[in-house]
């Protein structure tokens, strides 16, 4: 499974960004997809995980109400909507993938990982 990540880019504080992750060489609708994010200096964090199906989602508290995950598995895409966009915020995002029909919110469950977008809130 290969992923490719767009959507990233320069945005003010209190911005909008809508990612996309397009997935290619597997089932999409077989995979558990997630966001995940990696500051300068930090460790790679959680933002939002969607399942298989797209019925259960899951934010971390940081972006809880600002984030929005969503899939269209016709388009094998994977998106994340960010509203109310903070300095705290900017990374590098990337999407991640794994073969389960279930919800996955760990980083070391997941399989495929895209090379990611940068995201940078200018306060």
């Amino acid at each position: 499974v290969e992923l490719v990540e767009s959507g990233g880019g320069l945005v003010q504080t209190g911005g909008s960004l809508r990612l996309s992750c397009v997935a290619s060489g597997g089932t999409f609708s077989d995979l558990a997809m997630g966001w995940f994010r990696q500051a300068p200096g930090k460790e790679r964090e959680s933002v939002a995980h969607i399942s298989w199906s797209g019925g259960t989602t899951y934010y971390a508290d940081s972006v809880k109400g600002r984030f929005t995950i969503s899939r269209d598995n016709a388009k094998n895409t994977v998106y994340l909507q960010m509203n109310s966009l903070k300095p705290e915020d900017t990374a590098v995002y990337s999407c991640a993938a794994v073969d389960l029909r279930a919800l996955v919110t760990l980083e070391e469950e997941y399989d495929y990982w895209g090379q990611g977008t940068q995201v940078t809130v200018s306060s």
